[in-house]
């Protein structure tokens, strides 16, 4: 009887793990997706959507075609609880048993880090994004200062450059440039952090990036408070604007804090180098739903980004794995995420930033930024490549 392998979430990590464990294992598995979306959304193209150079149907993608063509079943409802001592997930669509269950639930955004977080621009969901727009819109008939953010707590602060520098550019072609202020707070130490610790020579670049947009760059900074038209940081400084993008922090979803020992503080999922719970062999987590351990501390707190290539790698792991226990053997493969590979672009408007290191996280052996136009490019290839490798299916492609 073929083991009956169940999927939480049906975005980077959801996709590929389901996809990759079915290509493993053929028809000694029984896969099923369960999602609360039924689109596939390629959030690295969410910074350009506010901007009108993207719009919905360019960067998302319905997820049952896809599945179904490989043979794996997609349900398109919400997960409720997990019972791993019985092997079954409550959903909106019924209760699934399985044999091996991967949750790859992705984040929720924590709106509620900041006093009036909820009703300030950000872009890390489609809908946001979407009313980032909207507000933009609004910014070019009646502009003024610019504030982009990120908060205390925060991880996703690629997105938030990008925005940063893309805003830059749009200001430019705007007529703006130069008549209003802009300005990016971050809770990072400094310019160039990323989350990641930085890389040799990011201090620099960044602020060498800045300084030619003619950014004010605030950093280890921390939000009291949102208005309308100011920003107010902890020490009482109140910084105006007429737009504000801020990205907020990332948590676990509700549903899994359910489940005594499963969580941590955060609602991430602790997990071995294999991708396997730490009370459960039969149950992963991969992608931003895995907890991954900051090894710093720093004055005001930073999250560690997961998205993009380690969300896809720790996949393929846990499918490697669950693979190794359908035919009998123990888990074989691992990777902690401090070692997977650092790969990245930082797109610019009209410019960025490539990114490489052996390592996600310090020590490194090599790393090394490209800055040039030539990124801007490649970003916009990697976009058409990886929608297309991940409508076809194909995911143990490069």
């Amino acid at each position: 009887m073929p083991a009956r392998i169940l999927v939480l979430g049906g975005s980077f990590a959801g996709l590929t793990a389901a996809l990759s464990v079915k290509s493993r294992l053929g028809a000694d598995a029984d896969v099923t997706v369960v999602s609360a979306a039924d689109r596939f959304v390629f959030n690295p193209s969410l910074i350009w959507l506010p901007f009108g150079r993207r719009g919905r149907t360019d960067i998302t993608f319905p997820i049952a075609p896809t599945l179904e063509r490989h043979g794996v079943r997609f349900v398109h409802g919400t997960a409720a609880s997990v019972d791993p001592d019985e092997h079954r997930v409550e959903t909106s669509e019924g209760d699934f048993d399985y044999d091996y269950l991967v949750i790859a639930t992705g984040y929720r955004n924590d709106l509620d880090v900041v006093p009036g977080m909820r009703e300030t621009p950000t872009i890390t969901t489609l809908a946001a994004a979407e009313r980032t727009a909207d507000a933009w819109r609004r910014f070019l008939d009646d502009p003024g200062d610019v504030i982009i953010g990120a908060t205390q707590g925060a991880s996703c602060f690629g997105a938030a450059y990008e925005f940063l520098f893309n805003t830059s550019y749009q200001l430019r072609r705007a007529g703006l440039h130069g008549k209003v202020k802009l300005t990016y707070v971050t809770a990072e130490p400094y310019a160039g952090h990323f989350g990641i610790d930085g890389m040799p020579g990011a201090k620099t670049l960044m602020r060498m990036f800045a300084r030619k947009e003619g950014i004010t760059v605030r950093t280890g900074q921390a939000m009291r408070e949102i208005r309308p038209d100011a920003l107010v940081l902890t020490d009482d400084r109140e910084l105006p604007y007429k737009f504000a993008m801020v990205v907020p922090p990332f948590r676990g979803q509700d549903f899994l804090a359910r489940t005594p020992g499963l969580v941590d503080a955060g609602g991430y999922v602790p997990v071995r180098p294999t991708y396997q719970t730490h009370h459960w062999d039969d149950v992963y987590a991969v992608g931003i739903a895995a907890a991954v351990p900051v090894p710093w501390t720093t004055a005001i707190p930073t999250g560690i980004p997961k998205t993009g290539f380690p969300t896809e790698q720790q996949a393929h792991v846990a499918a490697k794995n669950i693979a190794d226990q359908v035919h009998g053997t123990e888990p074989a493969t691992r990777k902690e995420f401090a070692r997977i590979p650092a790969l990245c672009i930082m797109d610019a408007g009209n410019n960025g930033v490539a990114m490489f290191a052996d390592h996600m996280l310090p020590p490194r052996n090599a790393a090394v930024m490209i800055p040039g136009p030539q990124n801007h490019l490649a970003k916009v290839a990697f976009e058409k490549y990886s929608l297309a490798k991940m409508r076809a299916g194909r995911v143990r492609l490069p």
